[in-house]
């Protein structure tokens, strides 16, 4: 009997394309759209994004044409409890989640995967570009062939039993490839535009949806410079991240940038773009792929964000369950409620939350 695996269709060109790979290699393949959005109208009917209708129409048809079951199924309460609101209550605390990092964590390698186990799938198979592979008795992650398609960085969560249950096929091809078989069989995905933005969030504008969602707690406050002189009104904490310098609504005859956000005060600091180099910071919520707990001192590549470039640091045990980071050379932003992600070439070794920057 062939090996069941369930897909999560995004109704984007990479699930599309795995569907097809997965079916290719003789698996007994079945599609299936997380249901993740809320009941909102504006939110169901915006184009493109990997949560909207269309999207579902996209997914529905490529299973069609792949000839595989489809089905939808709703993740709605548990998405919501898991990302949307920890989202907000981060940056209300002065924070920048990773909401990504939070849906991968808890929906699709853990909700999807108990789902698709109660269906008696042996795998879930997602559209990322990843390299799963077992040494020596335990999984491991290496980088995707495609280096800027590469997604590991948000995948550093994963246990070993969500490895071992998890196929990603993308991870062997580059993006244009992956483009190109879509093409060769007929998928009208094709071409779609990649989804950038945070599927809940349609215009990207993380002030203005916290905002609609929690008015009461986003009040204007003090922008002050490192001395605590005032400088401005702010609109609201859930407005500014580190490091930002546009939209600030200030004139002050020099550039400025986001050094601190204060939720105690209700004060943004800004400063100079000398300020916001740092070279230290502590992590927690730690999860390690190699090993289980970190017991001595390794060098690592790091990664600050999803976007940086993996810079050479030392990680130390910090406490119980912490980690203290220390780079080679300062490091632009770092920025707490974001996660860091450390390498060894190309292998993932780990990663955690920021939640102090020395």
């Amino acid at each position: 009997m062939n090996k069941k695996v369930v897909v999560g269709m995004s109704g984007g060109v990479d699930s599309s394309v795995t569907a097809y790979l997965l079916k290719e290699q003789g698996y007994e393949v079945i599609g299936i759209t997380m249901q993740v959005w809320p009941e909102d109208e504006e939110f169901e009917e915006r184009e493109g994004g990997c949560c909207s209708t269309s999207s579902v129409e996209d997914a529905r048809r490529v299973a069609y044409k792949l000839d595989i079951p489809f089905y939808v199924m709703n993740f709605k309460d548990v998405f919501k409890e898991k990302v949307i609101e920890p989202f907000i209550d981060e940056y209300l605390m002065g924070q920048t989640p990773n909401p990504c990092i939070a849906c991968n964590k808890f929906i699709k390698f853990d909700a999807f995967l108990k789902k698709a186990k109660a269906l008696g799938a042996d795998y879930i198979a997602t559209g990322h570009y990843a390299n799963i592979y077992e040494e020596n008795g335990r999984y491991l992650l290496k980088r995707s062939k495609d280096d800027k398609k590469d997604q590991t960085y948000v995948l550093y969560n994963m246990t070993q039993h969500q490895l071992k249950h998890t196929l990603m096929p993308c991870g062997d091809y580059n993006k244009e490839r992956i483009r190109e078989i879509a093409k060769e069989i007929g998928l009208n995905v094709h071409n779609k535009k990649d989804s950038e933005e945070i599927c809940f969030i349609p215009d990207n504008d993380h002030g203005a949806y916290i905002k609609r969602e929690r008015p009461e707690n986003v009040k204007s406050g003090n922008f002050v410079d490192i001395r605590g002189n005032v400088l401005g009104k702010h609109k609201g904490l859930a407005y500014y991240t580190i490091g930002q310098r546009k939209g600030l609504g200030l004139a002050l005859g020099k550039p400025v940038f986001v050094n601190d956000i204060r939720p105690n005060t209700n004060e943004v600091v800004l400063g100079s773009e000398d300020d916001i180099f740092k070279n230290e910071l502590i992590a927690g919520k730690l999860n390690f792929l190699t090993f289980d707990k970190l017991k001595e001192p390794i060098n690592v590549l790091a990664k600050i964000r999803y976007s940086a470039k993996a810079t050479k640091a030392i990680v130390y045990p910090y406490g119980e369950d912490k980690v203290r980071v220390v780079f080679e050379n300062n490091v632009r932003a770092i920025t707490k409620g974001q996660s860091v992600v450390f390498y060894n070439e190309e292998l993932l070794v780990g990663g955690g939350i920021i939640e102090a920057v020395l």
